[in-house]
């Protein structure tokens, strides 16, 4: 394909896109909260009709993308996300909300995996890991910058930063329509395409294997990452602008990391040798977190953690894209979705353990990734080795 690197960049650039908009609108939503007089109950519920829309999208969205192409995929994603952003702004009952959210989860089902698949059938497999970095940092960057733009269009009106997310999902569609070609790869045969099922990918013991430990990494991840804020106020006394600093410090670091140490780190160590290096460093330091007196150290440490968290993500798509064959989108589509359960499971456990000990959730997330650390040490030597 002529513009090779164009294309890819404008594909990470959609993703871009998405994952700013999710980000300009954080800052309202406690406002929004008090505006339209809504209940904790009703916020988490937003939170949990996404990921439930995303975890049953993801998987017939990515195998469609294998049937269909990734840019009808990535194009209709991103005008589901545009209404979904503008219909969240225009929303006045709490049902327009949750239709709203919804169709936000499926519009990241289908732009996610079919990006991932995108980038995956434009590089070969030694610039594989250069590319998934930039993949995950275009979601990070997303996450990173747009907070502090939604804070200053909010200040034209609450509603201001939904009506900049659908206007920068809806240029992302109109370049996709006019601008992106469709990779030759993307296209599977009719004759594969019948091969191609959930249940073979799942009976194959080195993806199979490995989504079991991608579900289980997810709750534990979760399970911190989901009340982190919560958890660092009650327990060590943090601000919210000491919060806010570092998570925002852990933001840039994730992303000096993703952009220009993921690739000689993979060449490096491999893969699978970086996601139990993650397993084990996060493991770890929340176990220091939990222990400590100190707020410095639980600083140095939740920076150690949140790196881990952003360099597992890219590595496991890394790794899963390599061995995807032609099948790139149902793959894709199936890290998704397991993802997916994990991060709705983990929550929810978290907001349990919290109300019975504060420490606990910092406890049962260190155990469980300490676990899937020693599982992945054993997956590798049954189920990966070549």
């Amino acid at each position: 394909m002529k513009n090779k690197k164009r294309m890819m960049n404008l594909a990470i650039s959609n993703l871009f896109l998405v994952f700013l908009g999710a980000g300009l609108v954080i800052p309202v939503l406690p406002t929004l909260k008090e505006q339209m007089h809504f209940s904790g109950t009703t916020m988490g519920m937003m939170i949990s009709i996404f990921a439930i829309a995303q975890l049953v999208a993801s998987p017939i969205a990515g195998a469609l993308s294998d049937k269909i192409g990734r840019k009808k995929l990535i194009a209709l994603g991103m005008i589901v996300f545009s209404f979904s952003e503008l219909l969240f702004g225009l929303a006045q009952v709490k049902t327009g909300f949750y239709i709203s959210r919804a169709l936000g989860g499926v519009a990241a089902a289908m732009i996610m995996p079919s990006v991932t698949a995108y980038v995956a059938d434009l590089t070969t497999i030694a610039e594989r890991p250069k590319a998934m970095g930039l993949v995950s940092a275009a979601i990070s960057g997303g996450f990173i910058i747009g907070p502090g733009i939604g804070g200053f269009l909010a200040a034209l009106g609450i509603r201001v930063p939904f009506f900049a997310a659908a206007l920068l999902a809806f240029i992302g569609f109109v370049l996709t329509l006019t601008v992106l070609k469709e990779p030759e790869k993307s296209m599977q045969s009719e004759h594969t395409a019948e091969k191609v099922s959930f249940m073979s990918i799942l009976k194959n013991p080195m993806f199979g294997s490995l989504f079991v430990i991608i579900l289980i990494s997810s709750f534990g991840l979760q399970a911190f990452e989901s009340i982190y804020s919560i958890m660092a106020t009650i327990n060590f006394d943090f601000s919210m602008g000491e919060i806010a600093l570092v998570i925002s410090v852990s933001g840039v670091l994730a992303l000096f990391f993703q952009v220009f140490l993921f690739d000689p780190i993979v060449n490096k160590i491999g893969e699978l040798g970086l996601i139990q290096l993650t397993f084990f460093a996060s493991a770890v330091f929340i176990g220091v977190i939990a222990f400590t007196k100190s707020n410095l150290l639980v600083a140095i440490s939740t920076f150690v953690v949140f790196l881990a968290f952003d360099l597992f993500r890219p590595a496991v798509t890394t790794y899963l894209s390599k061995n995807a064959g032609e099948r790139q989108g149902a793959i894709n589509g199936l890290n998704s979705a397991f993802t997916s359960f994990g991060n709705i499971l983990g929550p929810l456990a978290a907001g349990y353990l919290f109300d019975i000990n504060h420490l606990f959730p910092y406890y049962v997330s260190a155990i469980i990734l300490l676990g899937t650390g020693f599982l992945s040490l054993f997956m590798n030597k049954r189920n990966f080795s070549k």
